[in-house]
């Protein structure tokens, strides 16, 4: 995979994950389904990132400090970071476990700040048709994002009900599970590192390819 394209499939994994870790779930969103909070946060951020891509494109810093805070408000870093480590987990430290979680946030954080400026998408729509959820504290929402060349390609957001609020948990773009890739990323690095955990935790880059999302899956 060349550079180009692997940047492309940064930006591209970007477009298909920021409507749902960026966006700030409100305290009373408990009362919306999870499709109607989706939808209407999904709207409110097309509003204001679409008129100041230029001014954040100048003004990173602030981006950043924007999607850290609202990462914070969406995303259970715990959990996410649990699954990802897989089986590891039960063997790694508290304190690796901890260094982990902040790796894992800051890669989404410098990602997403410098791909809302970059990848050109024409639309991100919330699907009107839904699946019933099927527990209490689990649902799934879908929606589509149609890139600049018409290529659609569908998202379904996991979300689990914490503490009465919805976050979201993972996401699957075109049938690829992107928590599993993640655990099987760092599964490989714990292999080809010996297992040595403080090595994997520091060197951690998620990759996820244009080609591999233009290919799909069947997740």
């Amino acid at each position: 995979m060349n550079g180009v394209n692997l940047m492309l499939g940064r930006w591209l994994w970007v477009a298909v994950m920021m409507a749902a870790f960026l966006v700030p779930l409100q305290s009373h969103a408990q009362s919306q389904t999870p499709e109607a909070m989706i939808r209407d946060n999904v709207e409110s951020l097309m509003a204001d990132i679409e008129g100041r891509k230029d001014y954040y494109a100048n003004n990173l810093g602030e981006l950043e400090a924007l999607v850290d805070s609202n990462l914070d408000q969406v995303a259970d870093f715990r959990y996410i970071g649990a699954s990802v480590m897989g089986n590891y987990f039960r063997n790694a430290s508290p304190e690796q476990r901890r260094r982990f979680v902040d790796v894992f946030r800051q890669t989404l954080i410098d990602t997403y700040t410098r791909g809302l400026v970059t990848f050109d998408y024409d639309e991100l729509r919330v699907l009107d048709t839904q699946q019933a959820q099927r527990y209490d504290d689990q649902a799934s929402v879908a929606m589509e994002v149609i890139a600049n060349n018409g290529q659609v390609y569908p998202v379904s957001y996991s979300l689990r009900l914490s503490d009465g609020e919805w976050r979201v948990v993972n996401v699957i773009v075109n049938g690829i599970n992107l928590g599993l890739t993640f655990r099987n990323q760092f599964d490989q690095a714990m292999r080809d590192n010996n297992r040595d955990y403080d090595a994997v935790i520091n060197g951690w880059s998620p990759e996820v390819g244009v080609d591999e999302l233009e290919k799909g899956g069947d997740a």
